[in-house]
């Protein structure tokens, strides 16, 4: 039996988060090793187990996968959730490229200082609504199917659905003007593997909090 893939992050949800919903999304289950001290990074990195240095890193069919980007490909196509064909990779890979910069925004949200963050919400609804959320809109309304690309869950789906859910846990109106949206998040939330993640007692990650927030300084900053 393959071992399980083994993620190597704080425990929290920061840039590893993507990857346990695309390994939940798969069905696929998981292990966890929490970073919780420098000496920890020290010691991945002095076992060369790191490639540029950095987490994520995710062990899994024999290899120490890192960029995040990179890990979420390679479990997408390992897993047939990175479409059929040359022309849908690149459609899914567009969609999941544009939300990823808008994800960025949450996950870098709670290492801001207290009087910007407020604004930083801000921020966040105007690009969500006036650049992001009406290129789905529209891409749901033309082409009348459940999913993004095709007519089959990809990673597009699922990056998505994770970043409209932490969005909402800040602004819970944001999809009030895009119905198609609305209903995307409601069905793919369906999706059993998802609606499992989705349950109290997953592997999926709180909101980030002081703790996280500390954990992370004490690990990363000089």
């Amino acid at each position: 039996m393959a071992a399980k893939p083994k993620l190597h992050y704080p425990n929290g949800r920061g840039r590893m988060e993507s990857v346990r919903w695309v390994l939940a999304a798969a069905g696929v289950e998981f292990d966890e090793e929490f970073l919780e001290t420098k000496e920890q990074l020290q010691k991945l990195q002095d076992g060369n187990h790191l490639l540029f240095q950095q987490v994520p890193m995710v062990e899994i069919d024999g290899m120490k996968l890192v960029q995040t980007r990179s890990i979420l490909h390679y479990i997408a196509e390992k897993h047939h959730l990175f479409g059929k064909d040359l022309k849908e990779r690149t459609l899914i890979d567009m969609y999941v490229e544009g939300t990823l910069d808008l994800l960025e925004l949450i996950i870098m949200h709670p290492f801001l200082k207290p009087d910007d963050q407020q604004k930083e919400v801000i921020n966040m609804a105007q690009k969500a609504i006036i650049r992001y959320f009406p290129v789905f809109e529209k891409v749901l309304r033309d082409h009348g199917q459940r999913f993004l690309v095709g007519n089959q869950l990809s990673l597009a789906d699922v990056i998505l659905l994770q970043t409209i859910l932490a969005l909402e846990e800040k602004i819970p109106n944001i999809l009030s003007a895009f119905p198609h949206l609305q209903e995307f998040t409601v069905k793919i939330s369906n999706i059993p593997t998802i609606k499992k993640f989705l349950e109290p007692g997953s592997k999926k990650k709180p909101p980030p909090d002081d703790i996280y927030v500390r954990t992370v300084y004490n690990i990363f900053m000089p």
